[in-house]
Protein backbone atom coordinates (compact mmCIF):
# COMPACT_ATOMS: atom_id res chain seq x y z
CA UNK A 1 0.00 0.00 0.00
CA UNK A 2 1.80 3.28 -0.99
CA UNK A 3 -0.03 5.47 1.56
CA UNK A 4 0.32 3.31 4.56
CA UNK A 5 0.24 5.52 8.04
CA UNK A 6 0.04 8.22 6.01
CA UNK A 7 -2.71 11.38 6.67
CA UNK A 8 -4.33 12.83 4.55
CA UNK A 9 -7.34 15.47 3.88
CA UNK A 10 -9.53 16.16 1.04
CA UNK A 11 -11.38 18.40 0.37
CA UNK A 12 -15.01 18.13 -1.36
CA UNK A 13 -15.32 14.79 -0.61
CA UNK A 14 -18.82 13.74 -0.67
CA UNK A 15 -19.02 13.59 -4.46
CA UNK A 16 -17.22 13.29 -7.72
CA UNK A 17 -13.77 13.99 -7.85
CA UNK A 18 -12.89 14.13 -3.99
CA UNK A 19 -15.15 10.86 -3.16
CA UNK A 20 -12.61 9.16 -5.82
CA UNK A 21 -9.89 10.37 -4.15
CA UNK A 22 -10.28 10.17 -0.43
CA UNK A 23 -11.65 6.10 -1.33
CA UNK A 24 -8.54 5.49 -3.40
CA UNK A 25 -6.50 6.87 -0.42
CA UNK A 26 -8.23 4.79 2.26
CA UNK A 27 -7.16 1.46 -0.18
CA UNK A 28 -3.82 2.48 0.25
CA UNK A 29 -3.50 2.57 3.61
CA UNK A 30 -4.05 6.42 4.71
CA UNK A 31 -6.11 7.47 7.60
CA UNK A 32 -8.71 10.12 5.30
CA UNK A 33 -10.27 13.26 6.43
CA UNK A 34 -13.35 13.37 4.37
CA UNK A 35 -13.87 17.36 4.39
CA UNK A 36 -16.89 18.59 2.88
CA UNK A 37 -19.38 21.33 3.61
CA UNK A 38 -22.27 18.97 3.13
CA UNK A 39 -22.27 17.64 6.53
CA UNK A 40 -25.02 15.26 6.55
CA UNK A 41 -23.96 13.39 3.37
CA UNK A 42 -20.48 13.47 4.79
CA UNK A 43 -21.19 11.50 7.25
CA UNK A 44 -22.90 9.14 5.50
CA UNK A 45 -20.13 8.82 3.59
CA UNK A 46 -17.55 8.14 6.61
CA UNK A 47 -20.14 5.45 7.90
CA UNK A 48 -18.50 2.07 9.19
CA UNK A 49 -15.00 2.97 7.21
CA UNK A 50 -12.19 2.24 9.32
CA UNK A 51 -9.05 5.13 9.22
CA UNK A 52 -11.85 7.79 7.70
CA UNK A 53 -13.74 10.72 9.74
CA UNK A 54 -15.68 13.49 8.63
CA UNK A 55 -15.04 17.30 9.24
CA UNK A 56 -17.14 19.54 7.97
CA UNK A 57 -15.17 22.78 6.49
CA UNK A 58 -15.83 25.87 4.36
CA UNK A 59 -12.80 26.25 2.13
CA UNK A 60 -14.14 30.18 1.90
CA UNK A 61 -13.82 30.82 5.30
CA UNK A 62 -10.16 30.87 6.69
CA UNK A 63 -11.21 29.86 9.79
CA UNK A 64 -12.95 26.83 9.26
CA UNK A 65 -9.62 25.83 7.39
CA UNK A 66 -7.58 26.56 10.25
CA UNK A 67 -9.88 24.55 12.02
CA UNK A 68 -9.39 21.76 9.61
CA UNK A 69 -6.14 21.31 10.08
CA UNK A 70 -6.33 21.67 13.69
CA UNK A 71 -9.20 18.70 14.07
CA UNK A 72 -7.10 16.11 11.88
CA UNK A 73 -3.88 16.47 13.58
CA UNK A 74 -6.46 15.71 16.76
CA UNK A 75 -7.98 13.04 15.57
CA UNK A 76 -5.06 11.33 13.45
CA UNK A 77 -2.11 12.94 15.18
CA UNK A 78 -0.34 14.70 12.16
CA UNK A 79 -0.79 15.58 8.22
CA UNK A 80 1.15 14.38 5.69
CA UNK A 81 -0.85 14.94 2.27
CA UNK A 82 -4.03 17.40 1.56
CA UNK A 83 -5.98 17.47 -1.62
CA UNK A 84 -7.32 21.05 -2.63
CA UNK A 85 -10.00 19.78 -4.18
CA UNK A 86 -13.12 21.23 -3.21
CA UNK A 87 -14.71 23.67 -6.01
CA UNK A 88 -17.78 25.17 -7.77
CA UNK A 89 -18.51 26.44 -11.54
CA UNK A 90 -20.98 29.63 -12.63
CA UNK A 91 -21.20 29.57 -16.07
CA UNK A 92 -22.50 32.93 -17.90
CA UNK A 93 -21.54 35.37 -19.92
CA UNK A 94 -18.73 37.73 -18.58
CA UNK A 95 -21.29 41.08 -19.19
CA UNK A 96 -23.91 39.21 -17.48
CA UNK A 97 -21.86 37.33 -14.56
CA UNK A 98 -22.60 39.30 -11.73
CA UNK A 99 -20.40 40.04 -8.82
CA UNK A 100 -21.87 37.74 -6.06
CA UNK A 101 -21.51 34.61 -8.86
CA UNK A 102 -17.73 36.17 -9.41
CA UNK A 103 -16.99 36.28 -5.66
CA UNK A 104 -18.56 33.12 -4.99
CA UNK A 105 -16.12 31.07 -7.56
CA UNK A 106 -13.17 33.06 -6.61
CA UNK A 107 -13.62 32.54 -2.77
CA UNK A 108 -14.58 28.74 -3.04
CA UNK A 109 -11.82 27.62 -6.31
CA UNK A 110 -8.70 30.28 -5.34
CA UNK A 111 -9.26 31.56 -1.88
CA UNK A 112 -10.21 28.06 -0.53
CA UNK A 113 -7.28 26.93 -2.06
CA UNK A 114 -4.47 29.01 -1.02
CA UNK A 115 -6.02 28.79 2.38
CA UNK A 116 -5.17 25.10 2.49
CA UNK A 117 -2.13 25.90 1.24
CA UNK A 118 -0.90 28.01 3.63
CA UNK A 119 -1.99 26.06 7.17
CA UNK A 120 -0.84 22.62 5.45
CA UNK A 121 2.57 24.03 4.63
CA UNK A 122 2.57 25.52 8.56
CA UNK A 123 1.91 22.64 10.11
CA UNK A 124 4.57 20.32 7.73
CA UNK A 125 7.11 22.78 8.10
CA UNK A 126 6.74 23.41 11.70
CA UNK A 127 6.48 19.78 12.35
CA UNK A 128 9.31 18.77 9.61
CA UNK A 129 6.67 16.56 8.35
CA UNK A 130 7.85 16.39 4.25
CA UNK A 131 4.18 16.45 2.69
CA UNK A 132 2.66 16.80 -0.23
CA UNK A 133 0.05 19.57 -1.21
CA UNK A 134 -2.32 18.85 -4.04
CA UNK A 135 -4.15 21.30 -5.69
CA UNK A 136 -6.97 20.78 -8.23
CA UNK A 137 -6.59 22.98 -11.37
CA UNK A 138 -8.26 22.14 -14.81
CA UNK A 139 -7.45 22.73 -18.49
CA UNK A 140 -9.62 25.51 -18.43
CA UNK A 141 -6.23 27.02 -16.22
CA UNK A 142 -4.28 27.70 -19.68
CA UNK A 143 -7.69 27.40 -22.38
CA UNK A 144 -10.32 29.74 -22.12
CA UNK A 145 -13.80 28.84 -22.53
CA UNK A 146 -17.28 30.59 -23.29
CA UNK A 147 -19.77 31.55 -20.16
CA UNK A 148 -16.75 30.28 -17.44
CA UNK A 149 -14.33 33.39 -16.82
CA UNK A 150 -14.56 33.26 -13.07
CA UNK A 151 -13.99 29.48 -13.68
CA UNK A 152 -10.92 29.96 -15.93
CA UNK A 153 -9.64 32.88 -13.72
CA UNK A 154 -9.27 31.07 -10.29
CA UNK A 155 -7.42 27.67 -12.14
CA UNK A 156 -5.33 30.15 -14.00
CA UNK A 157 -4.62 31.57 -10.12
CA UNK A 158 -3.88 28.08 -8.68
CA UNK A 159 -1.99 27.04 -10.87
CA UNK A 160 0.14 30.22 -10.22
CA UNK A 161 -0.31 29.49 -6.11
CA UNK A 162 1.22 26.01 -6.48
CA UNK A 163 4.01 27.13 -8.72
CA UNK A 164 5.05 29.56 -5.81
CA UNK A 165 4.16 27.47 -3.00
CA UNK A 166 6.22 24.93 -4.72
CA UNK A 167 9.29 27.33 -4.81
CA UNK A 168 9.30 28.52 -1.01
CA UNK A 169 8.62 24.94 0.47
CA UNK A 170 11.25 22.93 -1.51
CA UNK A 171 14.16 23.38 1.09
CA UNK A 172 11.68 21.99 3.31
CA UNK A 173 11.10 18.81 0.91
CA UNK A 174 7.38 19.96 0.91
CA UNK A 175 6.22 19.22 -2.21
CA UNK A 176 3.39 21.18 -4.21
CA UNK A 177 1.78 19.96 -7.43
CA UNK A 178 -1.62 20.47 -9.12
CA UNK A 179 -3.71 18.51 -11.22
CA UNK A 180 -5.15 19.88 -14.23
CA UNK A 181 -8.49 17.55 -15.48
CA UNK A 182 -9.82 17.42 -18.56
CA UNK A 183 -13.55 16.75 -19.06
CA UNK A 184 -14.75 14.30 -16.58
CA UNK A 185 -18.10 12.19 -15.34
CA UNK A 186 -19.06 14.32 -12.38
CA UNK A 187 -22.08 16.03 -10.88
CA UNK A 188 -20.45 19.06 -11.70
CA UNK A 189 -20.47 18.21 -15.34
CA UNK A 190 -23.66 16.00 -15.47
CA UNK A 191 -25.70 19.16 -17.37
CA UNK A 192 -23.30 19.59 -20.48
CA UNK A 193 -22.53 16.23 -20.72
CA UNK A 194 -26.33 15.07 -20.88
CA UNK A 195 -26.71 17.38 -23.92
CA UNK A 196 -25.94 14.75 -26.84
CA UNK A 197 -24.52 17.51 -28.95
CA UNK A 198 -22.28 19.04 -26.21
CA UNK A 199 -20.80 15.90 -25.19
CA UNK A 200 -20.19 14.75 -28.86
CA UNK A 201 -18.49 18.05 -29.39
CA UNK A 202 -16.35 17.45 -26.34
CA UNK A 203 -15.36 13.98 -27.45
CA UNK A 204 -14.27 14.89 -30.89
CA UNK A 205 -12.46 17.92 -29.11
CA UNK A 206 -10.56 14.73 -26.97
CA UNK A 207 -7.97 12.87 -29.09
CA UNK A 208 -8.39 10.27 -26.73
CA UNK A 209 -11.94 10.54 -27.64
CA UNK A 210 -13.58 9.52 -24.13
CA UNK A 211 -14.76 11.65 -21.36
CA UNK A 212 -12.77 10.65 -18.39
CA UNK A 213 -13.93 9.00 -15.14
CA UNK A 214 -13.00 9.83 -11.87
CA UNK A 215 -10.95 7.07 -11.31
CA UNK A 216 -8.49 8.55 -13.57
CA UNK A 217 -7.92 11.91 -11.20
CA UNK A 218 -7.92 9.68 -8.35
CA UNK A 219 -4.47 7.51 -9.76
CA UNK A 220 -2.97 10.91 -10.82
CA UNK A 221 -3.49 12.00 -7.09
CA UNK A 222 -2.29 8.85 -5.74
CA UNK A 223 0.54 9.45 -7.90
CA UNK A 224 1.05 13.06 -6.41
CA UNK A 225 0.54 11.86 -2.61
CA UNK A 226 3.29 8.96 -2.79
CA UNK A 227 6.85 7.98 -2.96
CA UNK A 228 6.30 7.44 -6.26
CA UNK A 229 6.79 11.33 -7.31
CA UNK A 230 9.11 12.30 -4.59
CA UNK A 231 11.08 14.39 -7.07
CA UNK A 232 8.11 16.21 -8.51
CA UNK A 233 6.86 19.06 -7.24
CA UNK A 234 5.79 22.82 -8.64
CA UNK A 235 4.35 20.59 -11.79
CA UNK A 236 0.31 20.87 -13.17
CA UNK A 237 -0.28 17.30 -14.01
CA UNK A 238 -2.73 17.36 -17.17
CA UNK A 239 -5.14 14.36 -17.00
CA UNK A 240 -7.28 15.45 -20.09
CA UNK A 241 -7.13 12.89 -22.57
CA UNK A 242 -4.81 14.64 -24.69
CA UNK A 243 -6.96 17.84 -24.40
CA UNK A 244 -3.98 20.30 -23.91
CA UNK A 245 -2.10 18.82 -26.51
CA UNK A 246 -3.63 20.24 -29.50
Amino acid sequence: MKLKNKVAIVTGASSGLGLAIAEKFLKEGAKVVFSDINKEKGEEIVLNKENAVFIKCDVSDSKEVSHLISETVRSFGGLDVIVNNAGTATMANIEDMTDLEWQKVIDINLTGVFYGVRDAAKYMKNNNVKGSIINMSSILSINGFKQSVSYCAAKGGVNQITRTAALELAPFKIRVNAIAPGFIQTGMTQGILADKEYREFLEASTPLGYIGEPEDIANAALYLASEDSKYVTGSILYVDGGWTAR
